[in-house]
C-alpha cells in the first residue's frame, strides 16, 4: 500500500538553523486576525479550520508574532493545534507594539522584549520557541542590547534560534556579530525585489530567507502580462505561479503564504507542485 505525500512537501526540506527540518512552504498568520491586525477574525471558527487543515496538507512550518492581534494569532494557534504535531516548527516575533488596529511601533528595549516572549511561550503553549525573531530593529535601541536580551532568552532554554525582519545586509551583519542569526524575514516578492541583495547573502551564508507578503504580482497579473500568460500554461492561478518563481528563485526561500481561508490555502499549497521551465522562470524574472 502507497501513500501520497502531503502536498506541501512537494515543495522540498530546507534545515532552519541546521536542525529543523520544515517544508519550504509555509504559512503565515498574520491574516487570521480582525481588520487591521487588530482583535478577533470575523469567522473565528474559519480560522481554527484552516489552521488544522495545515497539517493536513504537510504544511511544517508557521509564522506568527506576538503583534498579530495583539496575541489573537497565537492564542489562535494554540486552541487550534495543541498538543503540536512532532515536525511543526512555530516561529514567532517581538518587537513591535500595538496601539490600535493597523499602527506598529517598533521597541527593541531588552526588558520589552522579555516580557514578549515570555507571553509567548505561554499563549503558544511551549516551553521553547523554535525560532524568535526581532520583528523590526528599533533606532532608539543598540542592536547589541535587543540582540543581547535574545541570546540571553537562548540561554536560558526559551528561545531554540533567532532571526531577524526587515534588515539590510549591513544590518544583518552587524546583528551577526553579537548573536547567531538563522533567518531573515524580508519584504520580497515576484514585483519587488528591494531585497535581493539580503537573498543573495543569505543564500551565500546558507540563512533562511522567509519573504513577507510573497504573492503580490503587480500589474503581471494582468490579462495581457507574462504571468497570466504562463499561468494558462500551466492550468493555475497568478498567485500559485508567483509562489513557484519563489520556490525556484532559491532553495533558501521559504515563502510564507497567509490567509483566512481554507479554500485559499488549498490553493496556495497546490503551488508547491507547480514547475516552471527555465525559459518560463527566466521570463518571469526579466519582467520586473
Amino acid at each position: 500500500m502507497t501513500t501520497t505525500p502531503a502536498p506541501a512537501a512537494a515543495s522540498g526540506t530546507f534545515l532552519l538553523g541546521g536542525d529543523l527540518p520544515v517544508h519550504r512552504l509555509g504559512f503565515g498568520a498574520m491574516r487570521i486576525t480582525g481588520p487591521g491586525v487588530w482583535g478577533d477574525p470575523r469567522d473565528p471558527g474559519e480560522a481554527v479550520r484552516v489552521l488544522r487543515r495545515l497539517t493536513e496538507l504537510g504544511v511544517t512550518f508557521i509564522d506568527t508574532a506576538d503583534s498579530y492581534g495583539p496575541s489573537v494569532s497565537e492564542r489562535l494557534i494554540r486552541q487550534a493545534l495543541h498538543p503540536y504535531p512532532a515536525g511543526l516548527v512555530i516561529a514567532t516575533k517581538g518587537g513591535f507594539t500595538r496601539p490600535g488596529p493597523g499602527v506598529w511601533l517598533p521597541n527593541g528595549r531588552p526588558e520589552y522584549l522579555r516580557q514578549q516572549a515570555e507571553l509567548s511561550l505561554r499563549n503558544l503553549g511551549v516551553e521553547r520557541i523554535d525560532l524568535y525573531q526581532l520583528h523590526r530593529i528599533d533606532p532608539a535601541v543598540p542592536v547589541e542590547e535587543s540582540l543581547g536580551e535574545l541570546t540571553r532568552l537562548q540561554e536560558e532554554g526559551k528561545i531554540r534560534h533567532i532571526g531577524l525582519s526587515q534588515v539590510s545586509v549591513a544590518q544583518l551583519e552587524e546583528a551577526r556579530a553579537v548573536a547567531e542569526i538563522v533567518s531573515v524575514q524580508n519584504l520580497y516578492n515576484l514585483a519587488d525585489r528591494t531585497s535581493e541583495d539580503v537573498l543573495d547573502y543569505c543564500e551565500a551564508e546558507h540563512l533562511a530567507f522567509i519573504p513577507w507578503f510573497p504573492i503580490a504580482t503587480g500589474t503581471l497579473a494582468e490579462s495581457n502580462g507574462p504571468l497570466a500568460r504562463i499561468s494558462k500554461n500551466h492550468g493555475a492561478t497568478p498567485s500559485q505561479l508567483a509562489l513557484a518563481w519563489l520556490l525556484r528563485r532559491s532553495p533558501v526561500i521559504l515563502p510564507i503564504p497567509g490567509t483566512s481561508s481554507v479554500a485559499h490555502l488549498d490553493e496556495n499549497v497546490e503551488a508547491a507542485s507547480v514547475r516552471l521551465s527555465g525559459e518560463e522562470f527566466a521570463a518571469l524574472t526579466r519582467a520586473v
